[in-house]
């Protein structure tokens, strides 16, 4: 059940990026949570390979992994020069220099033990610093009472991904998986919980597959309390027309 709704978390940017390849350019959009995310999967990988009996840690996040490359690799060729700079060098430096360097070092200066906790550390790291953007489109959400840009699908399957590694991490006492995860299942409880406030009839008229993943990926990873509501909004529309 973890594989099955971490590899449709994975997959909600899919849809946006069809429309991005056919527009030809990604515009608006930030590739630092791409780049991010896909080291995470690493991260995770090398934590479900180093870790005995964690085979599934390693086969969905590979998965996830994989899809993560080809969106950074999309921004690589369509985004404007200059977020085409800075995600060639975020990528160089967060996917390829970081992740090879964490492996070779753990590998050939500590026991397995210690690099199965190095492992679990960095994956629970990177996993919270990937909560930016929920926290800042649930403020959203309070500020301009609106749903919108939070759909409930995209909402419920974090939910539920939360939910279901949260308690497998409580049957395997694995609290490098059950810290991240169990933020996940309360964020997504909080989502919920702000969808049925804020929730009205004619929201979802107006709310398109496309904002599945727009909605979330035009916050910055880390939210910028500077950033008002009026300017998230003017954004996402220029990124939909």
């Amino acid at each position: 059940m973890g594989n099955i709704t971490t590899g449709l978390v994975y997959l909600s940017p899919a849809k946006t990026f069809w429309h991005i390849v056919k527009r030809g350019s990604t515009e608006e959009f930030d590739s630092l949570p791409y780049v991010v995310k896909l080291l995470n999967g690493y991260m995770w990988v090398y934590y479900g390979i180093v870790k005995p009996n964690s085979i599934l840690v390693a086969t969905i996040n590979g998965f996830g992994a994989v899809l993560e490359l080809v969106y950074v690799i999309i921004f690589l060729f369509l985004a404007p020069p200059r977020m085409r700079a800075l995600t060639a060098i975020l990528f160089v430096v967060l996917d390829v220099v970081f992740p090879i360097a964490a492996v070779l070092i753990t590998q050939l200066s500590f026991d397995r033990e210690m690099q199965i906790n190095i492992a679990g550390f960095l994956s629970l790291l990177f996993s919270i610093a990937t909560y930016g953007s929920p926290l800042s489109i649930m403020k959203l959400v309070v500020t301009t009472k609106s749903v919108k840009y939070m759909p409930f699908l995209l909402s419920f399957i974090l939910f539920i991904n939360g939910l279901t590694w949260t308690v497998y991490a409580v049957l395997t006492k694995d609290w490098f998986i059950g810290i991240p995860n169990g933020s996940g299942f309360a964020f997504g409880t909080a989502q919920l919980v702000l969808y049925a406030i804020y929730w009205k009839p004619n929201q979802s008229k107006g709310t398109s597959d496309q904002n599945v993943e727009e909605g979330w990926q035009h916050e910055p990873l880390i939210p910028d309390s500077g950033t008002s509501a009026e300017k998230n909004e003017s954004c996402r529309s220029s990124a939909e027309a």
